[in-house]
């Protein structure tokens, strides 16, 4: 059998397979990624070592980094489809690893969670929502400051969500779901829930021992989403032991939140004070109010029905 040593030095003398590897070698080295890996490692890497490892910086070169040429996760076109090639040192020689991308990150994540919480399931057309299908019509506002947070949100600094309040219908939950999948495209993690079906999940948690673990899901989640708030009959144990440190955990920590409901601040704030029995708990209420006050600027959404 020949040796590959040998094999390599018989192919190195045909013209063709010449011309094809100083091909390689050129799309090697026009990846910007490459050229950055090699001269941050100038130290460890000779030129004999760079040459030795061609296959393996080729197999790099030829697939997508951070998404850059998938159109989403089902068209990843990497050998292994939601995983993205790192390169690495190892033994004086470049090696391959292989680590998620970001959007199977948000995959996984998303799978976990709804595993986990039923009532992360929202309506299709909420999860395929985008800015450009939104009709502008008593809704410019609430549209700018939705791209503008997409914009400006980084991970760890402080930036407020939004208190998108209204008439039924007019978009509220449409306009959630479209900066969701916009914050998807950039790689960064969602959740939105339907705020009266997770408290009634919550109640039928606590018999089943999953309570602790899903409020600690809500809490932990990088951009919280909480759908129609108000619409679910309140409760001094909902209020304050739930909302409330779910809410002061994600303003300490600095996580932005979103909200949607049929009330104003101000309604909201008359809603959360009477619980189910008719107890009337203004300073508690006043509490809730100031961290959703604290982590959300509010804005009316206007415009048509879209129900209708």
């Amino acid at each position: 059998m020949e040796k590959i040593n040998q094999t390599l030095k018989r192919l190195s003398l045909n013209e063709n397979f010449q011309k094809r590897y100083e091909k390689m070698k050129q799309e090697i080295y026009s990846d910007p990624h490459i050229t950055a890996f090699i001269d941050q490692n100038r130290d460890r890497l000779t030129n004999e070592v760079v040459d030795k490892n061609l296959i393996k910086l080729f197999e790099y070169s030829s697939q997508s980094k951070e998404c850059d040429k998938c159109s989403d996760l089902n068209n990843c076109v990497n050998m292994m489809k939601g995983y993205q090639p790192v390169l690495v040192i190892n033994r004086q020689s470049i090696d391959l690893e292989y680590h998620r991308c970001p959007r199977k990150v948000i995959f996984d994540d998303r799978q976990k969670n709804e595993k986990l919480i039923q009532s992360l399931y929202v309506p299709k057309d909420i999860l395929q929502a985008s800015f450009a299908d939104i009709h502008i019509e008593g809704r410019m506002d609430a549209i700018d400051r939705a791209v503008l947070f997409v914009e400006k949100y980084q991970a760890g600094t402080r930036i407020r969500g939004l208190y998108l309040h209204g008439k039924f219908g007019v978009g509220k939950s449409y306009l959630l779901g479209a900066i969701a999948k916009e914050l998807a495209e950039k790689g960064i993690s969602s959740m939105i829930v339907y705020f009266p079906e997770l408290v009634r999940e919550f109640k039928a948690s606590i018999g089943d021992q999953t309570l602790n673990s899903k409020i600690e899901a809500i809490k932990k989640v990088p951009i919280l989403m909480l759908d129609d708030i108000g619409a679910e009959t309140m409760s001094s144990w909902l209020r304050d032991e739930v909302l409330g440190p779910i809410l002061q955990f994600r303003m300490l920590e600095n996580l932005p939140t979103f909200f949607s409901s049929n009330f104003n601040y101000e309604e909201l704030e008359h809603h959360l004070t009477y619980s189910q029995r008719g107890e009337e708990e203004k300073i508690k209420a006043r509490r809730i109010m100031e961290r959703i006050r604290y982590l959300t600027e509010a804005v009316e959404v206007n415009g048509p029905n879209r129900r209708n």
